[in-house]
């Protein structure tokens, strides 16, 4: 049994003959069915931080991630968008590395759970497990759709919530009420993927035995080494006291259709997703040791004296603690050292909104053009090796990063640059260099990485803000704007800009791991070699001339806050953008004041114009009126049955009572927004919105008129 984790310091980590540890990290992998938004970023910028800190030192240190592409949601995304599943996640991933790269997140490498690597080394797991007696099979009953021919997960079924009544409730909680419950006892249950009422229907299913004695053995071992006292007391809360544990049994089986690794020996059924994602930590470790010619094994196997950490979600702890660890160490590999757990992100003290646009996408960020690293430097300044959740307070954002980064930092540099090129041809005073706040400053550097690897980093740079003031006050104090006046102080405003600059490089020395990208443009300013944790006592010598100064970061512009805010908010209208022009028509039809009473008739202008990509995110749909009736209860609206091609039909409520009968319309083809998200209404549920034109004045020309395709057109045509 391999040793319990401990949290292992620069001084007490196992590491070679010359003191280089061998570490290798990762962050949670993001799953291939949506873009990375700022909540991603606390934990990759956190990650990247903590790997470049140890770079630094000069340790063989990985950093390995992948797109997470398994599972229901994907193999229904690609469905729905026409794609081969390989197709989306193939496309996604390159999203995604696109914004990792903008946000300087260092992988050494980024892969797919998708892989060959990832198919072997999950059958390896799966088959030593199951030889060592942790696997097991069960007969379950599930909720199956008769429609699909597909079993649902429990966020596939919605109904009534059997406590509180709450219609369009998912199968395993109430969003009204906060109860929770098996999808069995929703009340009027329906399939969220074709709208059929569920059936029950009996499966076998493997499962991994987590409860077997020998599981809790081990996993109470482990977690007193786990880091942070949160996790560990979390951890033996779902242990239970001893002798009386907790644990579950963990299915680990899908059955088809599903995207995934099917199950050796096991047709038709699949690895679920979670069984398979962590060990796509591996696999991607397993595909760049295969590039770069390391022994993998040598990482992976018992008894290594590697490291291995892993940076997660504290909503995703109970698999990184419990499951996780117990797959490795029953297949014969080594465990974690240790697993890190963050807080959640808030924006302005609240969950991310579309509505207020503060779901903040990683590309919107970069294509309204703010600085990454003013990003990367605000979630440093919050994060600390807690699990504390952390806000982004926009107004806070702007005033910390223009008052410490560039009133602090940067103008430190522009401050005494220019003197220095002008008047010594760019070459440091030499003597200088032993300034006792020079002194200070590197003294500091060591505390400051100490605190970096701790997972401290608000520590880090508050102490790196706090020496930027003394800094400052020096500069303030000597006044080389004054000195530069009187050719007698030649000397002393030598020795200012001297000592200046080499402060500054200090401090960008300190930054570092938080700010690569503007380290990169102090070491080409100042004309010296990347720098690293030793560098501390390597100060500028008059041999090397620094180069001109340029401008090294700007200031946040309120005006870029309110783009960003706009864009996302562009973002959630062009998304509902079927919506949006459906409900302009029907406003003045009237349908929209009986679906919201305080609508009123919009008044006809000339409309915005909108890209073809914009149009393109509209699925309009040739569909039949299979039934039609009148909604009890209402003047304005009709229940429309429609068939769009499906092999189901959908349910739509439609403001044209007043234009038609039920009668008129039964077998009539007509258009509707087939991808507008489903509205729970006062009479039911709307799965779309069916197209009406009408006069911009209905006072002066009255009438309302749906859109009738040619009698060629079949349901489910699109109209393009």
């Amino acid at each position: 049994m391999s040793a319990p984790a401990t949290d292992l310091s620069a001084a007490g980590a196992p590491a070679t003959a010359s003191g280089r540890r061998q570490i290798l990290v990762t962050s949670a992998l993001p799953y291939a069915n949506g873009q990375i938004h700022i909540g991603h970023l606390v934990e990759y910028i956190q990650t990247d931080i903590w790997v470049r800190t140890l770079r630094m030192h000069g340790h063989e240190i990985y950093y390995v991630g992948a797109d997470d592409t398994h599972g229901t949601p994907v193999m229904l995304r690609a469905e729905m968008e026409g794609l081969t599943p390989q197709q989306l996640i193939a496309r996604v991933w390159q999203e995604h590395k696109r914004d990792f790269d903008s946000f300087g997140v260092s992988f050494d490498n980024y892969y797919s759970t998708d892989s060959e690597e990832n198919r072997v080394l999950s059958e390896s797991v799966y088959l030593a497990l199951k030889e060592a007696g942790f696997i097991e099979t069960r007969d379950i009953e599930q909720a199956y759709d008769p429609v699909k021919n597909m079993f649902l997960p429990d966020r596939f079924i919605k109904g009534e919530c059997p406590k509180c009544g709450a219609k369009d409730q998912y199968g395993d909680s109430c969003e009204v009420c906060g109860s929770t419950y098996a999808p069995t006892d929703l009340k009027n249950p329906y399939s969220v993927v074709s709208g059929a009422t569920p059936i029950r229907k009996t499966s076998t299913h493997y499962f991994f035995r987590l409860s077997d004695p020998r599981c809790e053995t081990f996993l109470r071992g482990w977690v007193a080494g786990l880091a942070q006292p949160e996790a560990t007391n979390k951890m033996r809360e779902w242990l239970g006291d001893a002798g009386e544990s907790k644990l579950a049994d963990w299915d680990i089986s899908r059955d088809a259709p599903y995207f995934g690794f099917e199950i050796p020996g096991a047709p038709g059924k699949y690895f679920y997703v979670w069984l398979d994602a962590p060990v796509g930590y591996y696999a991607s470790f397993k595909n760049l040791c295969e590039k770069r010619g390391i022994d993998f094994d040598a990482w992976i196997k018992p008894g290594s004296t590697t490291e291995q950490y892993h940076f997660i979600g504290k909503d995703i702890l109970y698999f990184h603690t419990l499951f996780w660890p117990a797959m490795l160490e029953f297949s014969g590999h080594r465990t974690p050292t240790n697993v890190f757990a963050h807080g959640f992100l808030t924006v302005d003290g609240a969950k991310m909104s579309k509505s207020r646009g503060t779901f903040i996408t990683a590309q919107s960020y970069i294509t309204t053009g703010l600085n990454p690293e003013w990003l990367r430097y605000y979630f440093a300044a919050k994060l600390n090796g807690t699990m504390e959740d952390l806000d982004l307070n926009l107004e806070d954002f702007q005033a910390r990063v223009n008052s410490d980064l560039v009133g602090k930092y940067i103008n430190i540099a522009s401050r005494a640059a220019g003197f220095l090129i002008k008047r010594f041809d760019g070459r440091v005073q030499d003597s200088a260099m032993q300034h006792p706040l020079l002194v200070q400053l590197r003294e500091a550097i060591a505390p400051i990485a100490a605190h970096y690897e701790a997972r401290e980093y608000s520590r880090a740079l508050r102490q790196t803000m706090e020496l930027a003031d003394a800094v400052n006050a020096y500069v303030d104090t000597a006044r080389p704007w004054e000195q530069a006046k009187d050719p007698a102080n030649a000397v002393a405003l030598h020795e200012t800009c001297s000592v200046s600059l080499e402060a500054f490089r200090l401090l960008s020395l300190a930054l570092k791991p938080v700010l690569p990208t503007l380290a990169e443009g102090v070491e080409s300013f100042l004309a010296v070699a990347p720098l690293t944790w030793t560098d501390a006592a390597k100060p500028l010598s008059s041999q090397t001339p620094i180069n001109a100064y340029k401008h090294l970061m700007t200031r946040v512009d309120p005006k870029q806050i309110e783009a960003l805010l706009a864009a996302n908010r562009d973002s959630l209208q062009a998304a509902e953008a079927p919506a949006a022009a459906a409900a302009d028509a029907n406003k003045k039809s009237g349908a929209a004041k009986d679906a919201k009473k305080d609508a009123k008739p919009a008044e006809a202008q000339t409309p915005e114009v909108i890209s073809i990509d914009d149009f393109a995110k509209i699925d309009l749909r040739v569909a039949l009126i299979v039934d039609c009736n009148v909604v009890e209860g209402s003047d304005k609206l009709l229940q429309l049955t429609l068939d769009v091609g499906e092999g189901r039909t959908r349910n739509v409520f439609s403001g044209i009572r007043s234009a038609y009968q039920p009668e008129d319309l039964k077998g009539k083809l007509t258009v509707m927004v087939a991808n507008l998200a489903p509205r729970k209404m006062k009479f039911g549920m709307s799965e779309g919105m069916v197209l009406a034109a009408s006069s911009a004045d209905e006072k002066a020309e009255p009438g309302l008129y749906i859109l009738e395709p040619h009698s060629g057109a079949k349901p489910g045509m699109r109209v393009r």
